[in-house]
């Protein structure tokens, strides 16, 4: 499918009470500070380019320019330059997606959430869309990875309160509440990424630790006591120089110790 039909772009004068957000937008925040220097600028040079819509339902749907159509709002204007094309749903929503995409001022996961919906809305794979993007398969893996987080890991990433490489730490931790105790240490003491992966070491090293101290407990104390004797037992017979074998294995119900003795050394 090609979304970008060739079609004859006719520049009309549309009322902005007649345009309307598009749903498919993967822009979920819009940078106030930006909108007002973007109104400052169409005050003063006025829009350059019109913004692209769709007419649906008695209304035109956005399909690219929501930051125009919104700066155009804080000024108080009541039309706005616009090109009508014609787009079903996939094809808007691909738009969108890619004219989002194509500006570097998108977050890691706002960018992830827009690669997946392109790849469901195009039914492409990542190989695909990598190829017509322009950019390397790994980049779009990495970026989709981070959606594996829990939600409030991403939406400190939305917010910025982390960067995208903070989140990509936070993945080596599967543990969701360890996540957030962890993601909440990074804000309050505003860790570098360095300090993050260490911390991250560290607690999940002792989780390990902790672990291992809990299966140990989980044997009764006098099995533990017999099976120590045990193997002291085996540790004194190598002393007077025979050569012992010893085979430790456990089951649902017991533990095994075989000791084998050579009859002649």
């Amino acid at each position: 499918m090609n979304i970008f039909k060739n079609q004859k772009d006719k520049v009309v004068n549309l009322k902005l009470d007649q345009v309307i957000p598009n749903n498919s937008q993967p822009r979920t925040i819009f940078d106030q500070e930006k909108i007002t220097e973007l109104s400052e600028s169409i005050k003063e040079h006025g829009i350059i380019q019109p913004i692209i819509v769709r007419f649906k339902d008695g209304l035109y749907e956005i399909v690219a320019g929501e930051r125009r159509y919104r700066a155009c709002k804080d000024l108080g204007f009541d039309m706005i330059p616009a090109i009508v094309k014609e787009y079903n749903d996939s094809e808007v929503a691909s738009v969108a997606v890619i004219e989002n995409i194509q500006r570097e001022d998108l977050t890691a996961i706002e960018e992830a959430r827009a690669y997946k919906l392109l790849m469901e809305k195009q039914n492409m794979k990542q190989e695909e869309l990598a190829t017509k993007l322009g950019k390397a398969q790994s980049t779009i893996a990495n970026k989709i990875r981070l959606l594996n987080l829990p939600i409030n890991v991403q939406e400190a990433v939305l917010g910025k309160e982390v960067s995208e490489r903070h989140a990509r730490a936070l993945l080596s931790v599967k543990d969701h509440e360890l996540q957030t105790t962890i993601l909440q240490t990074i804000i309050d003491k505003d860790l570098t990424v360095k300090e993050t992966e260490q911390l991250i070491k560290k607690k999940l090293n002792k989780d390990t630790e902790q672990k291992k101290a809990t299966i140990v407990q989980k044997i009764p104390k006098d099995v533990r006591i017999a099976m120590n004797t045990l193997n002291h037992a085996v540790s004194m017979i190598t002393r007077t120089g025979l050569e012992v074998e010893t085979n430790q294995r456990e089951d649902d119900t017991s533990y095994t110790l075989e000791i084998k003795i050579p009859k002649s050394s």
